[in-house]
């Protein structure tokens, strides 16, 4: 992936339209998919991300689509003058920038932590300075390992603010406060998300998340890992009903000054999602149970009553219908590492 610093043209030195978004962190999961939906709806996207912890072939589809440009940076670094200069024509200013699995977010901790203060500081500040709206992607984290079930906007959580995992849990913690503070002042127009399990193409194979690692294991026919006895419950959400629902939140009528939750409301446990992939991939694998990482939390499940209220959103993809097409995308990237790893050598 090239770097592109010409921001005002697009291919072949048209011109893109003056409205424009920045989706920070871009080139990751969620934000490739984010990306996508923003230019099938017709709007010009300025792709920010440090590809630190992205894929850049998440971006491939997207390269040289009239109104895609895509800018290398780090935000935890003051932003170029070539994105500030362009503060008139920013509308939209998406913030989806960090790692969001456990072993990638902890591998850089005090990067995480700076990506999640300083990198929303500087995009807020942006939001400020072009007037525009702001959506943070915040994270089910915040709630830690929550002692009330489901867990709605209101609860304070239960998160271990000395742990291995805070580096990321407080992180959004106080990004979320930033946006607030923000909000409250007058200085930007705010939204918040908090976002619980999300899954689907594009995600990194590698990323350690518990859907990636069972999907790739059952089909390159490895042992099947299970940490704990696997029965902590999750919620999983398909990408493109997650997408829907940060857009639908962006583009609400509201003040925007209390977070929401998006996540699938149906919960279920670790060793139930293991039979689904087993039963999708047909693998006779072996399992095997590994210790549960510090302050891995016990139950997850959203509590969805303000998004269905404030942006008549729900998820509409079934578990075995995401799942199917989960499973078959990770097929076909799966396939191709012979290839790839033979051209590289």
């Amino acid at each position: 992936m090239r770097k592109q610093t010409n921001l005002d043209h697009g291919p072949r030195g048209t011109v893109q339209p003056l409205a424009l978004n920045v989706v920070a962190g871009g080139a990751g999961f969620i934000g490739s998919h984010l990306c996508r939906a923003l230019l099938d709806r017709g709007e010009s996207v300025l792709c920010l991300d440090n590809l630190q912890t992205s894929r850049p072939s998440n971006l491939r589809a997207l390269e040289g689509q009239p109104g895609f440009r895509f800018l290398r940076h780090d935000i935890s670094q003051p932003l170029p003058a070539d994105l500030t200069r362009m503060a008139p024509r920013i509308t939209r200013i998406w913030n989806l920038a960090c790692a969001a699995s456990p072993p990638l977010y902890q591998r850089d901790p005090e990067h995480t932590m700076m990506t999640n203060v300083v990198g929303t500081n500087h995009l807020l500040r942006l939001a400020e300075a072009a007037k525009a709206r702001f959506l943070l992607t915040s994270t089910s984290e915040v709630y830690g390992d929550p002692e009330i079930h489901p867990q709605a906007e209101d609860y304070r959580g239960n998160v271990s603010c000395t742990g291995p995992r805070a580096c990321y849990d407080e992180g959004k913690r106080a990004a979320e406060a930033l946006a607030f503070d923000y909000g409250r002042a007058g200085r930007a127009q705010v939204r918040v998300a908090r976002i619980f399990n999300t899954y689907g193409p594009n995600m990194d194979p590698g990323d350690g998340r518990v859907v990636s690692n069972l999907i790739c294991q059952a089909l390159r026919g490895d042992e099947l890992t299970v940490y704990g006895d696997g029965s902590q419950t999750r919620s999983f959400c398909y990408v493109s009903d997650m997408v829907a629902g940060l857009m639908a939140l962006m583009e609400a009528d509201i003040d925007g000054m209390e977070p929401v939750n998006l996540g699938n409301p149906d919960e279920m446990t670790v060793t139930e999602l293991l039979g689904h992939v087993v039963t999708l991939t047909g693998t006779r694998a072996p399992v095997v149970h590994r210790p549960l990482p510090v302050d891995d939390p016990r139950r997850r499940r959203p509590d969805i009553s303000r998004a269905r209220a404030l942006l008549n959103w729900a998820p509409r993809i079934p578990l075995a219908e995401g799942l199917e097409a989960t499973c078959a995308w990770f097929a076909a990237e799966l396939a191709a590492e012979p290839a790839a790893a033979g051209i590289a050598g």
